[in-house]
């Protein structure tokens, strides 16, 4: 059994006590990817478009990683603090970003996540074929 973890690099990474992704026997395990930079700002505070988009890119980073692409995505779970208001252009996006690949997933209501200004975050399951 050889595992292997991906981190960003990102400052606040040390201190948390995870890795943002963990390989073991062909199956990649995500961590909740949010809204930030490579520098570990924020990006899009108030924007549920600008910070899923971020947050995608992130959930690609960790991927591309492992060697891996949206494509071996078998599962993913996306966490929202208003999902009346950001349903649909959360949704809208992802179903962009996914193209014709259709992972199992669950969509969760939250009441707050992490940082403050975090709208979203998403963590996934994915494999290598």
């Amino acid at each position: 059994m050889m595992a292997r973890t991906y981190n960003h690099g990102v400052a606040w990474e040390e201190g948390s006590g995870i890795s943002q992704g963990y390989s073991v026997n062909g199956t990649i395990y995500i961590s909740g990817q949010f809204s930030h930079d490579m520098q570990s700002t924020l990006v899009g505070a108030g924007d549920i478009e600008a910070q899923t988009r971020q947050t995608l890119e992130n959930l690609d980073r960790v991927l591309e990683g492992f060697g891996a692409a949206k494509s071996n995505l078998a599962y993913v779970e996306i966490y929202l603090t208003n999902v009346k208001e950001h349903f649909e252009p959360c949704i809208q996006l992802f179903k962009q970003y996914m193209g014709q690949q259709r992972p199992a997933g669950s969509l969760i209501g939250v009441t707050s996540l992490a940082f403050p200004e975090q709208l979203i975050e998403i963590s996934a399951i994915a494999h290598m074929d």
